[in-house]
């Protein structure tokens, strides 16, 4: 991960706001030989006691399973939109051209649930995930028992204590104001995830360049 201060987003809440909108993360971690395991899966941000939790479900037997129960320690990536970045929108273009991305990397050791502890995270889980729609057909206390008796034993219930947290927002924030602008210009023009970049760095901006000019 870079480690520029300019590349780095200071604010907590930002960073946690960032988490619950991109909560589909890579979950990694390794046996104790060293293979590595990933998957991908949605979890859910706790704060308790002023300290921050991970909590989510995977399938039980396979191979990140096994691993998390041979080796505890695991890193999260939470990754957000990301944007290729062309040097010829550059005030000076003769230099590289780069890639702008945010992301969020948290560091801890993972803790298996009860069954009981995994009933109640996926009551909370799949309301979260509806809206809070109380109807919604698919809830876990909406479920019929049959389906749940099926499939609750094939899943496990997981809780990460947040050791280490750290992030890379890179958004161009070493660019000149007259560069800064141009690429939020041609990202617009492109559209699609492009926009989302472009709006991250419009809300940095003026506070950007603000403090550029009183250095």
């Amino acid at each position: 991960m870079y480690q520029y201060s300019y590349f780095k987003e200071n604010d907590k809440e930002i960073i946690l706001d960032f988490i619950e909108k991109y909560p589909f993360a890579f979950l990694t971690g390794s046996f104790i030989s060293g293979e590595q395991v990933a998957t991908q899966i949605p979890l859910v941000l706790e704060v308790r006691n002023e300290e921050l939790y991970l909590q989510g479900h995977i399938m039980r037997n396979t191979d990140h399973h096994k691993a998390f129960i041979e080796n505890p320690n695991c890193l999260v990536v939470f990754s957000g939109p990301s944007a290729y970045v062309s040097a010829t929108w550059y005030n000076s273009p003769q230099s590289g051209s780069t890639w702008n991305y945010m992301s969020v990397h948290v560091k801890g050791k993972m803790n298996f649930m009860t069954n009981e502890g995994l009933a109640t995270l996926m009551k909370k889980f799949t309301l979260k995930f509806e809206n809070n729609d109380m109807e919604s057909p698919t809830i876990f206390d909406n479920l019929p028992k049959e389906y749940l008796n099926k499939y609750m034993p094939a899943i496990v219930g997981f809780e990460i204590k947040v050791e280490t947290i750290d992030n890379t927002f890179k958004l161009s924030q070493n660019k000149d104001e007259e560069s800064y602008t141009s690429i939020v210009s041609k990202l617009e023009e492109l559209g699609g995830n492009n926009l989302l970049i472009a709006e991250e760095m419009k809300l940095r901006k003026a506070e950007l360049f603000s403090k550029n000019k009183e250095r």
